[in-house]
Order: C-alpha cells, then structure tokens, then sequence
C-alpha cells in the first residue's frame, strides 16, 4: 500500500483518536484534561514526528 499525504494523514489521526479514547475510556484523567491538553499535544508530536520523517526520508532516497 503505497502512502500519500491524506492516507497519512488520516492514519495519524485515528492513531490519536484510539489513544484519546483509550484515556477516556480508562478514565484516568479528566475528560476535559485528555481533549484541551493531551490530544493536541499528542497530535502536535505526530506531526512533527512525521514530518522529520518525510525529510529523513527524501534525504536518504537522494543519497541512496
């Protein structure tokens, strides 16, 4: 399966979808904690995380 930026994308959210609903469900913080402060963050990392990625990526296809 090949990944293009929605699919990524999408992928990236239903990770943190299931996370968020993991905490939710397992209730160990506030909800109102979990959705104004973990979830952004975590959906901050993500995309960080993959955008270091895509660069680490494009540079080692240019290198290879």
């Amino acid at each position: 399966m090949e990944f293009d930026l929605p699919r990524a994308a999408a992928l990236l959210v239903l990770i943190v979808a299931v996370g968020t609903a993991g905490l939710i469900g397992s209730g160990m913080m506030p909800l109102q904690t979990t959705l104004m402060m973990v979830a952004p963050s975590m959906l901050l990392f993500g995309a960080l995380a993959f955008a270091i990625g895509v660069k680490h990526g494009q540079f080692r296809a240019a290198h290879a």
